[in-house]
């Protein structure tokens, strides 16, 4: 059996996130029924990172064992032809025995878009969200830094998450403004909780706007307690970027 590695860009919008759900349209789901479609096979899809519902990626990666002949670049083009246009297979490539696209990973990189400026936005309100008050991005650096490193995230951790503990490493947290609206926070972590960006993302806004100050925050984070944290930045923000092996 083949192991075919696949590199995957799509739009959110439309899909109840990665993982199949009963009754409901995925990302995972869609591709299955596209990909048996080809090798007239029913694969194990396996993702790297199971986005929530409204998630983008840029840089998906997901495998799956074949016994089809089919060569990647017939495999990439005939996907792109029967995927709808908001799914693209961005590369396709034969993987070693072992590789899983998710326990194979050292890292995934996630970026979170804020539209920062007084009035929202035509195109962007599908891909950032719009945060209309003047942001402090110096205090929201400040607070940033707290999170590098080995730490308990419990802080950060959605209700129902179902990992065995909260335990992470951030390898890198950034913030930048991009042109004159846009602010992308950037993390790099060796594996996420559920919403754990977008809980983060929400708690360091409130301090940009000046809600919670940046001792208040480093209390929070040490506190281990979600209730304390600000809000879950809604979920049409948050691009997966890239997945590191």
């Amino acid at each position: 059996m083949r192991n075919v590695k696949l590199t995957i860009e799509y739009d959110g919008t439309a899909y109840h996130g990665w993982q199949i759900q009963p009754g409901l349209r995925t990302i995972q789901g869609v591709m299955k029924e596209k990909i048996a479609q080809i090798t007239q096979e029913e694969v194990n899809l396996i993702g790297a990172g199971r986005t929530d519902a409204g998630v983008h990626a840029l840089g998906q990666v997901a495998n799956f064992r074949t016994s089809s002949k089919i060569n990647p670049f017939s495999l990439q083009r005939g996907l792109n032809s029967l995927l709808p246009p908001d799914i693209v297979i961005r590369d396709v490539q034969e993987a070693e025995e072992g590789f899983h696209a998710r326990f194979s990973a050292r890292s995934k990189v996630y970026e979170y878009h804020i539209l920062n400026q007084p009035y929202p936005s035509a195109i962007w309100r599908n891909f950032a969200w719009f945060v209309p008050f003047e942001l402090d991005l110096s205090s929201m650096r400040r607070c940033a830094e707290i999170l590098i490193g080995t730490h308990d995230f419990s802080s950060f951790r959605a209700a129902g998450d179902e990992s065995r503990h909260s335990i992470r490493e951030v390898l890198r947290l950034e913030i930048e403004r991009r042109g004159d609206s846009l602010i992308v926070v950037a993390i790099e972590a060796n594996a996420f909780l559920r919403e754990m960006v977008r809980s983060i993302v929400g708690t360091l806004v409130d301090v940009g706007r000046g809600k919670t100050s940046p001792t208040e925050f480093e209390e929070i984070f040490r506190a281990r307690d979600r209730r304390l944290a600000g809000m879950t930045a809604p979920a049409h923000g948050l691009f997966l970027k890239e997945v590191k092996y």
